[in-house]
């Protein structure tokens, strides 16, 4: 691989490293830091990557964007992934830190997050949209001034009867969904790694749960 990247009149450190960080991607899972909040069901978009990170055998270190970061190739593509150490509500800051420290495009950020139009155990992968009332989603779609990264949505169900939203989201899975989480966070996985390595499109036929 690398004489024929010679042959071409690659330079063998600044230029495949320059080719490296203009396929990069982003992935970032959303959820609130800290071990009180660390099985609830806003936080399945850290469970996707921090499932990711550890399949890859990789740990997290601290960046001075405020996230903890993960920096790994998946099938040869560069990924750098992170959860933010701020609060749900202000993710955005994190986000568009790292997309510029990176020189990640839109089009190439991923955010996992947890999404109650969607009953537990379904995934539904998009590009663009609006936030569904989602403070994480709002604040990514207002840092990166505008809408149009990729998601993988993670049902989380409804709240029962007349149950706060608010309350629900920051509630620990039931005993019933927790028995199948591993499998549902595994899957949500699966789903980021094929939009790295066939796109968004093949992700949604495999993985994208039918209405």
């Amino acid at each position: 691989m690398w004489s024929l990247l010679s042959r071409l009149g690659f330079r063998k450190s600044r230029d495949v490293e320059d080719m490296a960080e203009a396929e990069r991607w982003l992935v970032v899972g959303l959820g609130n830091p800290g071990p009180k909040y660390a099985g609830n069901r806003h936080n399945a978009g850290f469970m996707v990557v921090d499932a990711i990170a550890a399949e890859k055998g990789e740990r997290w270190k601290a960046h001075k964007a405020h996230a903890e970061v993960v920096e790994t190739r998946i099938d040869g593509v560069s990924v750098v992934l992170a959860k933010p150490r701020t609060f749900m509500n202000l993710s955005g800051g994190p986000i568009v830190g790292l997309a510029r420290f990176y020189k990640v495009p839109m089009e190439r950020i991923i955010v996992v997050h947890d999404e109650m139009d969607i009953d537990f155990g379904a995934l539904k992968l998009k590009k663009g949209g609006g936030s569904g009332g989602h403070n994480g989603l709002k604040s990514a779609t207002a840092s990166l001034s505008g809408p149009d990264y990729l998601r993988v949505r993670f049902g989380v169900g409804r709240p029962p009867g007349r149950m706060d939203p608010a309350a629900y989201v920051l509630r620990d899975f039931s005993s019933t969904e927790s028995s199948e989480l591993d499998l549902n966070v595994e899957r949500a996985a699966d789903a980021v790694r094929t939009i790295l390595t066939d796109g968004l499109g093949r992700a949604q036929n495999i993985f994208h749960t039918a209405a």
